[in-house]
């Protein structure tokens, strides 16, 4: 159960990173609306709020999250901007997603 609530909390802290990331680069590159800067802001400073709510050292937060990034930024890849992945890109997300369960479930010393 505690790999599940770890699992949502870090798909949804990587969807805010990528979102207030996308949302510039669309301002940037494609040439989309200033506006869009608003909501990429408020999803940074969201995706900052939610890292504060992981139950492990930040450090610890961070190198777990990195897993489940990889996983999502790939999903957005195939279902955002319409590319396939390659079952390297699958390999890759999964021992990512390993390494996070590794990370973030290991025993706790006191």
């Amino acid at each position: 159960m505690e790999l599940l609530r770890l699992s949502l909390l870090f798909f949804i802290t990587a969807l805010a990173e990528i979102i207030g990331c996308y949302l510039p680069w669309l301002v940037l590159r494609q040439g989309k609306s200033l506006y869009l800067l608003i909501p990429a802001a408020a999803s940074l400073a969201l995706f900052a709020w939610l890292l504060t709510l992981h139950p492990i050292a930040a450090g610890r937060t961070y190198a777990a999250y990195g897993g489940m990034y990889i996983a999502v930024a790939l999903l957005w890849l195939k279902f955002v901007e319409g590319v396939s992945l390659t079952r390297w890109d699958v390999s890759g997300a999964t021992i990512a997603l390993i390494g996070m369960a590794v990370i973030a479930l290991q025993p706790t010393t006191t």
